[in-house]
């Protein structure tokens, strides 16, 4: 089950390469980070985020699929109006 799932949500992902994202990740002692990009590459395992340069001191960051379907990351694609496109979190 937890296979497919993570599938569903590379697939759902690959879709949306190019677009400008924002990202949502738990930092661990209830801090949360949140941070603004490009998703840049989709691997079998990983996807990769080119960060906003002026924001972030650093320039790519890595996260697995099961980020997402833990809910240690909450991904939402943002349209080129500003407007929110699709947010991926698992329930």
């Amino acid at each position: 089950m937890a296979k497919n799932a993570l599938l569903e949500i590379k697939r759902s992902l690959e879709a949306h390469v190019g677009s400008k994202i924002c990202l949502r990740a738990n930092g661990g002692r209830r801090k949360t980070i949140e941070r603004t990009g490009v998703l840049e590459e989709i691997y079998p395992s990983v996807f990769i985020v080119k960060l906003d340069q002026e924001q972030h001191a650093f320039k790519r960051v890595s996260y697995s699929y099961a980020d997402i379907l833990t809910e240690s990351v909450e991904v939402t694609v943002v349209g080129d109006d500003g407007h929110v496109r699709i947010t991926y979190i698992q329930h």
